[in-house]
């Protein structure tokens, strides 16, 4: 969406990404995390997490040392010492009235995370904090009504921030699924946002371009997908713009997005953080992270994304678009390497990648599978490759036995064996056949000998139906060259 303005104008973008941590229990009790989508209301609430009077939080050791993985990941310095803070409001959702957050003392600060930007070019978005906190529950609007599910109420969340270092909803959405991808590494968030375990808040400004002064910045909460979020900052920045441009003046305010109407509005009067009355949890002590429990979750950091996707450009001479996405899901890129390392060393990289990335990946979509549930199994997918390889099969017979070893899971060096499916490479008997086909087309090969070369390719495929596709392809073209030139 995009308009023409006599006045140039600058989106300025900041992203505050709210993240459920996969822990099984919450933040500040034991009660079990549930799936919020599925599960029956209200089953996982216990006085803690309904702030009943005289209930005490105890804060859960595997979302804090999550949210250290999160902070080490994005480069962030992760603070010694942080402290949960009440942050005073009321909802129908906080049973407390207030949430248990972190405001002055954050886990962690000063991070980055490297984007890409619409020209392709890098940019780095400097990450202001990422603090803990415990997650609201959930309404749902019924006729009038409101219903209350507090299985949410208390599931841990790391908040992250950024700095506004954004100019377009484009590299906003880049920021977000990078972090996504992190995250998902990680493995301490699922990444199905349609669940809700992710969600986006865009804070937006415009400004005159060339100025530095920031303008009045509205902010869009809960967007839950990218789209969303693009569409939302989008017409924000028009919306904006128009206004200014007309002489009017941006409202602070905090806005929801309207999917079907496809624009923003507004939803209360933005607040500052004095609004919110913060105060240190009387209940809960100073979290401490020693440099020995720093350390060790810094060794068991798995490869992140970036790096990864550098080393498969480099050391396996794929293509930027191959490794961007056998590397977008870790999953992914461990079959790759799987079944690179079982294959046989005829067996380039480029082969493995294009057999997941082109016919692996159609069954894929065609039978709605992740990779994780495929019956065939990278030792499989390597031996099939190695098959083609070294010549015991061809093209055409591989993308046979894929598709059924695909169901089956079975061993394709079993299933050729079983059919009779080995390539023909045999001269002698690739030259009988030939044989038989030019002498049964006589006036498609004076055709051909006339000029009409395209004749070949047609003379090429009767060939091979008679070998039933087995032939060996390159021994058969020169074969057929050689008989139709003499």
């Amino acid at each position: 969406m995009e308009a023409n303005f006599t006045m140039k104008f600058q989106p300025v973008i900041g992203l505050e990404v709210h993240v459920e941590l996969a822990t099984n229990s919450k933040m500040f009790c034991g009660c079990p995390v549930v799936d919020s989508v599925e599960a029956e209301p209200n089953i996982a609430v216990c006085p803690v997490c309904s702030g009943m009077p005289g209930a005490l939080p105890v804060a859960n050791e595997r979302a804090v040392e999550y949210g250290i993985r999160v902070g080490l990941a994005l480069g962030c310095t992760i603070q010694p010492t942080s402290i949960f803070a009440r942050k005073n409001y009321f909802y129908p959702d906080m049973p407390k009235a207030y949430q248990i957050s972190q405001f002055e003392d954050p886990l962690a600060t000063d991070g980055t995370l490297i984007i890409k930007t619409e020209d392709g070019s890098e940019k780095t978005v400097r990450v202001l904090r990422a603090h803990l906190e415990e997650d609201a529950g959930k309404l749902t609007h019924i006729e009038g009504a409101s219903l209350v599910d507090l299985n949410r109420a208390g599931v841990p969340l790391l908040e992250i921030v950024s700095m506004p270092d954004m100019h377009s909803a484009i590299e906003a959405r880049s920021y977000a699924e990078n972090l996504r991808d992190i995250l998902r590494y990680l493995g301490v968030n699922s990444g199905d946002m349609e669940k809700g375990v992710i969600r986006f808040e865009a804070n937006i400004s415009v400004r005159p371009e060339g100025t530095e002064k920031l303008g009045t910045r509205t902010e869009v909460k809960n967007l839950n997908s990218f789209r969303a979020m693009e569409d939302a900052i989008n017409y924000e920045i028009e919306r904006q713009s128009k206004l200014i441009e007309a002489g009017g003046e941006v409202d602070q305010v905090t806005m929801g997005w309207d999917e079907a109407k496809a624009k923003t509005y507004t939803m209360r009067g933005k607040e500052d953080s004095h609004d919110y009355r913060y105060f240190p949890e009387p209940d809960l002590p100073p979290l401490k992270v020693d440099d020995a429990w720093r350390e060790r979750v810094l060794s068991e950091l798995p490869e992140l994304p970036r790096a990864k996707f550098e080393r498969f450009v480099a050391d396996y001479e794929l293509t930027e678009y191959d490794a961007g996405v056998l590397v977008a899901e870790k999953t992914t890129a461990d079959y790759f390497e799987s079944a690179l390392k079982a294959s046989s060393q005829k067996v380039t990289p480029k082969m493995v990648a294009n057999w997941m990335t082109g016919d692996l990946f159609a069954l894929m979509n065609q039978n709605d599978v992740s990779i994780n549930a495929l019956k065939l199994q990278p030792a499989g997918l390597a031996e099939l490759v190695s098959l083609v390889a070294e010549g015991e099969i061809n093209q055409k017979t591989a993308k046979e036995i894929l598709a059924e070893v695909f169901e089956s899971g079975a061993s394709p060096k079993a299933i050729v064996a079983e059919k009779g499916l080995g390539q023909v490479s045999d001269g002698d008997l690739i030259g009988a056949l030939v044989a038989e086909v030019v002498n049964e087309h006589q006036a498609e090969v004076t055709s051909y000998r006339e000029g009409k070369e395209g004749i070949a390719n047609w003379l090429f495929g009767q060939v091979m139906k008679k070998a039933r596709g087995r032939a060996n392809p390159q021994v058969l073209r020169e074969e057929l060259m050689r008989q139709l030139k003499g």
